[in-house]
């Protein structure tokens, strides 16, 4: 017995299921004032990164912060320090897709990190008293409620089978569009 053999009946169901859907990749500069004028810049890293993501109108807010921590020298490259400073961050991710039928009072929102906050340049400012740093970082964030989905079932569930399986058969033309250079030679 096939598929086609038994009328098919639709049913509306309410699940929970990723409605929306976001990325942001951004640079940010950075001014930290150290307690010495420096000489030279020895080292920059981004530590301690904690974030959390909010619903905020047509999009995710990623909430978050981070240490700063500038390896430097000073007295004429004649004595190092580490200047440290926290840094708070608000980052809106716009939604680039958004299921319309979604249950609002439902949502819950997520984000995950692509690329954790990272220095990719260091400079120290031209009035000579700060270092400048560019910052780059890359979100993913996801908007998770209820909604409706369609289905298709047999009337009577697979009950009325009576043990027969049913047989799912592909067509004459089923396998044109297939490229033979991805299948995996190893299967």
């Amino acid at each position: 017995m096939t598929i086609a053999d038994k009328q098919l009946q639709y049913r509306e169901i309410i699940t929970k299921a990723v409605c929306g859907k976001g990325r942001k990749f951004s640079t940010v500069t950075h001014t930290v004032t150290p307690p010495h004028h420096p000489t030279s810049i020895l080292g920059a890293w981004i530590i301690n990164h904690q974030y959390e993501a909010v619903r905020s109108g047509d999009g995710i807010e990623v909430i978050g912060t981070y240490d700063i921590n500038i390896w430097y020298s000073y007295s004429k490259n004649s004595q190092t320090d580490v200047a440290k400073e926290s840094v708070h961050y608000v980052e809106h991710v716009n939604l680039s897709y958004v299921d319309p039928k979604h249950r609002p009072s439902t949502v819950e929102v997520s984000a995950d990190v692509i690329q954790e906050p990272n220095c990719i340049e260091a400079n120290i400012s031209s009035n000579g008293s700060s270092v400048v740093i560019r910052v780059e970082r890359e979100f993913s964030v996801e908007l998770v409620a209820e909604t409706k989905v369609c289905v298709a079932v047999l009337p009577g569930g697979c009950g009325d089978l009576d043990g027969k399986d049913l047989e799912f058969s592909l067509g004459d033309n089923d396998y044109e569009d297939l490229d033979p250079d991805l299948l995996d030679e190893e299967l």
